[in-house]
């Protein structure tokens, strides 16, 4: 009885922490100025109610538990630290210059009482932001930042993100670890970005969830197309920020973006976990709900790079058939995107559409044009576009030569049996 109360109990603390901890996070990041600082107490609050729930039980409020037993430690650290502090500087005039443990802040709290008052609806969200603005600070690597984000916004584990990614454990380990140190080491501050600063890091930020979101909707390498789960975390973060900066209308124009995308995640793959082509996917599994979501999110989207993206992905989800696709307005806005963040990808992608409105050879010259792109060496999705254009133009042999390469290229299990299954055939 009492082991089936215990794993209850644990159980408990193990879901509600996957729910707060980003939240509990910020919040102690806030008091003690350092995010590695702040995981650390809030993993021992984690350690506190895994001692104490099996024999008290789970609190009404379980989440509010475990912010005020991490806030608590956060303050007795704090304190310990300023007394420290303060006994060097008695010590003699040699030890003033010594650097304080964490900076001078007027709102820091002097007690409890003062710290849980701080955990007001808008003063949670004000955390989060700047945990989010925090976790994808440029002085840190790409890597690092989508690490350092799905590990404290997104609650996964170490083995979590290194099995998504296909690395080792310890080397994502060691990525989380260093940008902890970089973050100190820079003395990167615990806020949001003032104006000045915010469009750069707020692009950071997009970019950072944009990546994680493309990494589970089409993974690079590994037996799976799609990963789920980091398409979810992804989307949840993108709806967290969007309700976090209501007055950014790029926030929204990536959140319609992933909506739509993730609306279409069901019908991807077979039963056996083969792509299925988005010519031949059974819109029925489109979840109408996410692009209802979509649709709402791009209304209060602006006109930028990831809005014109959310308005390719509305005219796919608002086809009922492939056939009712407008071709014609997705390599129009293809176009725009061009000029708003110009890319070789991008361009490839105006080339699929150009083809479908225009025709194969219309597009093929667009895509040849692009053979000597130093971006798209190696990128499988060239070879691809090209061979499904030689096909369709009756250039068999040259289109079976195209999907190999494709084939050769990709490190995507799934992705290279359709490539080379299309290459079989020709």
């Amino acid at each position: 009885m009492r082991t089936s109360k215990t794993a209850k109990a644990a159980e408990s603390v193990e879901t509600v922490f996957r729910i707060e901890s980003a939240r509990i996070i910020a919040g102690v990041a806030r008091i003690v100025r350092d995010v590695g600082i702040a995981e650390e107490l809030a993993q021992d609050a984690l350690v506190a109610a895994l001692e104490q729930w099996p024999e008290s039980g789970v609190p009404e409020k379980p989440g509010a538990w475990l912010m005020a037993t991490a806030k608590h430690r956060a303050i007795d650290l704090v304190r310990r630290k300023e007394t420290y502090a303060r006994k060097l500087a008695e010590v003699g005039r040699a030890l003033t210059d010594v650097a304080p443990p964490y900076p001078e802040d007027p709102g820091h709290p002097e007690d409890p009482e003062h710290s849980e008052g701080a955990a007001d609806a808008g003063a949670i969200g004000d955390d989060l932001l700047r945990l989010i603005f925090t976790a994808c600070h440029p002085v840190l690597s790409t890597e690092a930042r989508i690490a350092l984000t799905l590990r404290l916004l997104g609650g996964l584990t170490t083995a979590e993100i290194a099995r998504a990614f296909l690395a080792s454990e310890p080397t994502v380990a060691q990525r989380i670890v260093r940008a902890k140190r970089a973050l100190a080491k820079a003395g990167v501050p615990f806020e949001v970005p003032g104006a000045a600063e915010r469009a750069a890091r707020l692009s950071s930020v997009l970019e950072v969830i944009y990546l994680i979101f493309n990494e589970g909707y089409s993974a690079t390498a590994g037996e799976d197309l799609v990963r789920p789960a980091l398409c979810e975390e992804a989307l949840r973060l993108a709806r967290v920020l969007a309700g976090l900066m209501p007055g950014e209308p790029e926030v929204h124009g990536l959140a319609a973006l992933l909506e739509f995308q993730a609306s279409r995640i069901a019908a991807r793959t077979g039963p056996d976990g083969a792509p299925v082509l988005l010519a031949d996917q059974d819109r029925s599994r489109w979840n109408r709900m996410l692009v209802r979501r979509g649709i709402e999110a791009l209304h209060r989207a602006g006109h930028g790079p990831y809005a014109v993206q959310a308005a390719i992905a509305a005219c796919h989800a608002q086809a009922v058939r492939y056939e009712d696709t407008d071709w014609a307005t997705i390599a129009a806005l293809y176009g725009r995107l061009m000029a708003l963040a110009p890319s070789p990808v991008v361009e490839l992608n105006r080339a699929v559409a150009v083809s479908m409105a225009q025709g194969p050879e219309a597009a093929l010259h667009l895509v040849d044009a692009l053979a000597d792109e130093p971006a798209l060496k190696g990128y499988h999705l060239l070879p691809s576009v090209r061979g499904d254009l030689l096909e369709r133009l009756g250039r068999a042999d040259e289109a079976r030569t195209e999907f190999a390469r494709a084939a050769s290229l990709t490190r995507n299990a799934r992705e290279q049996a359709l490539l080379l299954e299309r290459a079989g055939r020709r």
